[in-house]
C-alpha cells in the first residue's frame, strides 16, 4: 500500500532576489550573471549555512532558503544585507545589486529537495514589499523575534498580497548604505499620533530633481535645494523641517499629502534642475499638503553663476505665497548678497558625505573636500563651518598631533565665515563646539543660544545647544531643546536623540535612556556614547548581566578604550555629573 501522506513541517522561510534585475540585465546581462553569482555563492549562501539555515534553491535572481529558527533566519538576512552595501560601496549606483528580503514562519509541504505551501508563498509575497536592501517579515516572524535580536522592526500594518485571501501584518526593517538597520521613517497609520501642526506656516524642501541625466550634476542640484532650505530656515515666521529629514524622500515617488502628515507640515516644495554648459533652468511647485493643491509655482532661467540670485527668487516668491513678513533684520540676513562659483557645491557636499562616516581616514578626506570648495570660494560659510568641526573633531579625537592649533585653526574658520556674515548661524554653532572641546563653557553656551536665536528653524544650532547644556550640567534645558530639534528634523534625528538619551539618564529616567539609546543602536550599533549610555542606564536599573553584555560589546569594538580614557573625551563642566556616568560603566567590567 503507498504512503501518499504529504510531509509537512514548520519552519522559517527566507526569500531573497535582485531588485530591478530586469534593468541591471538590460545594461549587462553577463556581468550582472557574474556579479549575482558571486554575491550568491560568496556571501548568501555562507551566511544561510553560517546561521544553521539550507539553501533550498536558487531562483535565478535569487535565494529560497529554510531555517529551524526566525531568529537566525532575521540575523541572517541582515547579515547578508550588510555584506551587499558593503561590496555595493565601491560600485556605480547603476551597477549595483540589492537583495530584498522577505521572511515568514509557518507550516509548509517537503517535497525531496524542494518546499512549498502558503509559508512559502507568503515569504515570497513579503520579499516583493520590501525595499531595495530592506528586509519585510510577517507578523508571525516579528512576534518570536521580539525581544531576541538587536533590531527594531517598523509595523507596516496590513497588506495585501498576492493571491493570499486575507490581509496580513507586515513588519520591516530599513538599511541604510552601510548595511545598518534605519530608524523607521513613518510609523503605521493606526498605531502614529500625527505631528500636530504649529500655529505659522510649516514648510519641507523635498530634494530637487536632476533633470540633466548626468548623475554627477547630484550634489549640485542637491545644493541648490538645501540653500533654499536654509535660506527659508532663517525666518522666524516660518517653520522649517530640517534636511536631515526632508531629504530622506529623495528619489522616492510618495504622496504629498502622505510627507507632510509624516513631517508635520502644511506646505511641501519640489522642484527640479536642468544645467546644460553655462545654463541652468529651475523649476519649483509649492504644495498644500493638506489637499494636496498647488499654492505657487514658477519657472526660473539664468546664467550659472547667477543661480545664487535664481535661488533667492524662489524663496521671495514662497515667503510671498505665504503671506509672512520679515522684520527689517530679517530682510538683511535672509537676502544676503552670495558670489562665487555653485560649483562649490560638488566639494561642500562630498565633503559632508565624508564627515558624517566619523573616521580619521574620512574626516580628513572630508577636510580636503572642504579646503577644495574654499579654494573656489574663500567666503563659502557652510564648508567654513563644517570645516571648523573637522578641525575640533581631528583635535579632540587626537588624530592631530597638536591639539592646541588645530582648535585654533577651527575657531579660525568660525572667525573668517563671521567676518563674511556676522549672522552665521552655522559660524556660531562651530565656535561653540570648538569652545566645548576647549572647556570653555560659558563661551559655548552663548554660542548656542546666538545661533539659536539667528536661525529659529536650525535643528542642528538647538541639538549643540542641547549638547552645550547638557556638558555644563543643565540637563533640562537639554532635554528641551532635543525634543525642539527632534521635531523640526522628526525622522533622521540619531545625534539629537542620543544626547536626548543622556540627558534622561542624568535626570534619572533610566527607563527612557535604555529605549533611545537602544534605538539608536539599531541604526549605528558601535556608537560609543550610545552604548555607554545603555551599559550605564541598565546598570543602575539592576540588570547587571546586560550591562556587562554591553560593555563587553564596547570593548570588542574598541579594544584599547578605557574608563580614565573615555573620562577625559568627555567634557563635563563638573566632576560630579562625570563621575555619575562613569561610575556604572566602571562598575559594569569598563576598564581602568
Amino acid at each position: 500500500m503507498i504512503d501518499n501522506r504529504v510531509e509537512r513541517r514548520l519552519a522559517a522561510i527566507l526569500a531573497a532576489d535582485v531588485a530591478g534585475y530586469s534593468r541591471l540585465t538590460g545594461l549587462d546581462e553577463e556581468g550582472t550573471h557574474v556579479r549575482l553569482r558571486e554575491r550568491l555563492r560568496g556571501l548568501a549562501d555562507p551566511k544561510i549555512s553560517e546561521h544553521r539555515g539550507k539553501v533550498v534553491k536558487h531562483t535565478g535572481d535569487g535565494v529560497l532558503a529554510e531555517f529551524g529558527s526566525v531568529v537566525d533566519a532575521v540575523r541572517c538576512a541582515i547579515e547578508v544585507q550588510r555584506g551587499m552595501a558593503e561590496q555595493n560601496a565601491t560600485m556605480p549606483q547603476v551597477k549595483r545589486i540589492e537583495f530584498r528580503v522577505g521572511i515568514h514562519v509557518g507550516d509548509i509541504i517537503v517535497d525531496g529537495n524542494d518546499i512549498f505551501g502558503d509559508g512559502v508563498n507568503i515569504a515570497a509575497r513579503l520579499e516583493g514589499i520590501a525595499e531595495p536592501g530592506g528586509v519585510c517579515i510577517s507578523d508571525d516572524a516579528q512576534r518570536q523575534v521580539r525581544g531576541k535580536v538587536d533590531f527594531a522592526f517598523e509595523d507596516m500594518g496590513p497588506q495585501n498580497l498576492k493571491n493570499i485571501v486575507e490581509p496580513m501584518r507586515a513588519w520591516r526593517l530599513r538599511m541604510n548604505a552601510s548595511g545598518s538597520a534605519t530608524a523607521p521613517i513613518e510609523p503605521p497609520v493606526e498605531s502614529m499620533q500625527a505631528l500636530a501642526l504649529p500655529d505659522k506656516p510649516s514648510i519641507a524642501v523635498l530634494p530637487f530633481e536632476n533633470m540633466s541625466g548626468d548623475v554627477e550634476q547630484e550634489y549640485f542640484v542637491d545644493g541648490i535645494a538645501e540653500d533654499v532650505l536654509t535660506t527659508l530656515s532663517k525666518i522666524h515666521e516660518l517653520m522649517v523641517i530640517a534636511r536631515n529629514s526632508s531629504f530622506v524622500f529623495k528619489k522616492q515617488t510618495r504622496d504629498i499629502r502622505e510627507i507632510g502628515r509624516t513631517l508635520g507640515v502644511r506646505y511641501v516644495l519640489e522642484g527640479s534642475v536642468r544645467k546644460a554648459g553655462n545654463r541652468v533652468r529651475l523649476a519649483a511647485q509649492l504644495i498644500d499638503s493638506l489637499n494636496g493643491g498647488h499654492v505657487w509655482a514658477d519657472r526660473f532661467e539664468g546664467d550659472l553663476d547667477d543661480v545664487f540670485e535664481l535661488q533667492d527668487r524662489i524663496t521671495q516668491d514662497i515667503v510671498a505665497a505665504l503671506e509672512v513678513r520679515l522684520t527689517f533684520g530679517e530682510e538683511v540676513r535672509v537676502w544676503r548678497k552670495r558670489s562665487g562659483s555653485p560649483l562649490v557645491y560638488e566639494h561642500f557636499h562630498k565633503g559632508r558625505t565624508l564627515y558624517v562616516n566619523f573616521a580619521k581616514h574620512t574626516h580628513a578626506q572630508a577636510r580636503g573636500e572642504f579646503e577644495r570648495a574654499l579654494e573656489i570660494n574663500p567666503v563659502f560659510t557652510p564648508a567654513l563651518g563644517l570645516l571648523g568641526f573637522t578641525l575640533t573633531d581631528q583635535a579632540r579625537f587626537g588624530w592631530e598631533k597638536d591639539e592646541a592649533t588645530t582648535y585654533e585653526a577651527a575657531l579660525e574658520c568660525a572667525a573668517r565665515a563671521l567676518a563674511v556674515d556676522p549672522n552665521s548661524d552655522e559660524a556660531y554653532v562651530t565656535l561653540g563646539y570648538t569652545r566645548l572641546y576647549q572647556r570653555r563653557h560659558d563661551d559655548a553656551l552663548a554660542a548656542g543660544e546666538k545661533a539659536i536665536a539667528l536661525s529659529p528653524n536650525n535643528a542642528g544650532a538647538y541639538h549643540m545647544a542641547a549638547l552645550f547644556h547638557s556638558y555644563d550640567g543643565n540637563f533640562r534645558k537639554a532635554a528641551q531643546y532635543e525634543e525642539q530639534a527632534q521635531r523640526l528634523s522628526p525622522l533622521r534625528r540619531n545625534e539629537s536623540m542620543v544626547d536626548a538619551a543622556r540627558a534622561k539618564f542624568h535626570l534619572g529616567d533610566l527607563v527612557a535612556a535604555r529605549d533611545v539609546a537602544c534605538r539608536v543602536l539599531t541604526e549605528k550599533p558601535r556608537w560609543l556614547t550610545a552604548q555607554s549610555i545603555l551599559a550605564a542606564a541598565l546598570w543602575n536599573l539592576g540588570n547587571e548581566d546586560k550591562a556587562r553584555v554591553t560593555v563587553k560589546k564596547i570593548l570588542a569594538h574598541h579594544p584599547n578604550l578605557t574608563a580614565s580614557r573615555w573620562a577625559q573625551r568627555l567634557p563635563y563642566r563638573h566632576q560630579k555629573d562625570l563621575d555619575v556616568f562613569m561610575t556604572p560603566l566602571r562598575l559594569a567590567g569598563l576598564p581602568e
